[in-house]
């Protein structure tokens, strides 16, 4: 019995530690190793959006296709298979008939013109919409991209504010112990230790959210770790503010969108104009039938024209005309508040750009001028003749002016990624 019950230890050990390999196995996330370009790749491959935008043009072209088609006509053939009693003669009969009708539509008063010009209108709206599907999809993925750098900046700069605090303690502690200082730099130093440590933790949490956040860009599980390979950059440009406007009425998709808008509208225009005019068709048949299965005696043939007009309709047509030509009027006012919004998103992106491009210049120096503050200030308190508050201060002072820095090359990044989605920049190999 003793000698089972240690076997069954063993293989329950030997189970419990396959299980732990497992789990840590499976717990492990991948390491991906990305650089801008491969993530704006990763993106377009992936994204929801880009693929429903593709599934919206096929469904375009069909609409064309449908709406040119209409113009040749239809050819339909129908066969019905019946069986009468006559009540008075207790005749029973069976009757099948076959028939085959051809009609082609000969004047419209322009609906069927109207409806290919909407279709085609309509197929360029999709074209453009996949534009700016790709546009806004490269964009956020870059800036999901410098996110990530943003925020791993942040925590290395975070360390290294507690490891400078941390060193601090630790002089300041050595001090106190030879009674050169009070008790209250100790404190004092260790309060700012701590406040830095809970800094770090809020911007550790940060990287997570904004790893998670990039990975459901691009298509990858969250959990994915990430190994970005280019860092937030300085890179100019001569970009000027008119040449972005002009770029931008000219290539934005938005912009292309709601001309093919008010193309659409026109066009509805032209099929609600229709109503009131007459219709032509030209249509030919012939039948046959027979009481026996299928039914394959030639019955007749004809051949006729055939001509609608709308008389009176209680003014439905005309009420359809007044909304189609409120619908233009509504689609060029769109027009032109979708270009007064282009010209304001160029600008603002434009000038955010350039502030922060400035502020990069600024900042660099500032870094330089509060490290050589830290270095005195603490000489000076090693020296005893500067006190804790001085270094403190210094301290914060470094740690916000290499933060400014580092904000600023956010800035002018994620400014210029969205300034060129602003103009309309096409994406390689759209």
């Amino acid at each position: 019995m003793k000698h089972f019950h240690t076997k069954s230890m063993i293989l329950s050990a030997v189970i419990l530690s396959a299980l732990s390999i497992h789990t840590v196995g499976a717990a492990t996330p991948e390491t991906v190793n990305l650089d801008l370009g491969k993530t704006v790749r990763m993106a377009l491959d992936n994204n929801s959006s880009v693929k429903i935008s593709a599934a919206e043009l096929d469904a375009a072209k069909a609409e064309l296709d449908q709406a040119k088609g209409a113009r040749w006509g239809s050819i339909d053939f129908s066969h019905t298979s019946g069986r009468t009693e006559k009540y008075q003669s207790n005749v029973i009969g069976n009757n099948h008939s076959n028939q085959v009708s051809i009609t082609v539509p000969i004047y419209t008063g322009g609906r069927l013109e109207g409806v290919i010009d909407q279709a085609k209108k309509n197929l360029d709206y999709y074209q453009y919409g996949m534009s700016s599907s790709y546009q806004t999809t490269r964009y956020n993925a870059e800036k999901g991209y410098y996110d990530v750098l943003q925020a791993a900046n942040t925590v290395n700069l975070d360390k290294e504010t507690v490891n400078r605090l941390d060193e601090h303690l630790k002089n300041t502690q050595a001090q106190f112990a030879v009674g050169v200082v009070a008790k209250a730099d100790v404190l004092r130093s260790q309060v700012e230790l701590v406040n830095a440590q809970q800094t770090l933790t809020q911007a550790e949490n940060n990287y997570e959210v904004a790893v998670s956040s990039l990975n459901n860009v691009i298509g990858l599980p969250t959990a994915t770790r990430l190994n970005l390979s280019q860092g937030l950059e300085y890179k100019p440009n001569d970009y000027t503010l008119d040449n972005c406007v002009t770029y931008a009425m000219a290539n934005r998709p938005e912009i292309h969108q709601a001309e093919a808008s008010v193309g659409m509208a026109q066009a509805a225009q032209k099929i609600a104009n229709s109503g009131s005019l007459p219709q032509v068709s030209l249509g030919a048949s012939n039948a046959w039938s027979n009481d026996t299965f299928p039914g394959q005696n030639r019955d007749n043939w004809t051949v006729g024209l055939n001509i609608t007009q709308n008389i009176w309709d209680y003014g439905v047509n005309a009420a359809k005309v007044r909304e189609a030509k409120a619908n233009v009027v509504k689609a060029q006012e769109s027009y032109r508040q979708i270009s007064d919004q282009v010209r304001l998103a160029v600008r603002t992106s434009y000038l955010s750009m350039r502030e922060a491009e400035k502020r990069i210049k600024t900042t660099e120096v500032a870094v330089a001028q509060a490290e050589e503050d830290y270095r005195i200030a603490q000489l000076r308190y090693r020296a005893g003749v500067g006190t804790n508050t001085d270094v403190m201060d210094a301290s914060v002072a470094l740690t916000t002016a290499k933060n400014n820095y580092i904000q600023a090359l956010y800035d002018y990044n994620t400014s210029t990624a969205l300034l060129e989605q602003s103009m309309g920049v096409p994406v390689e190999n759209e």
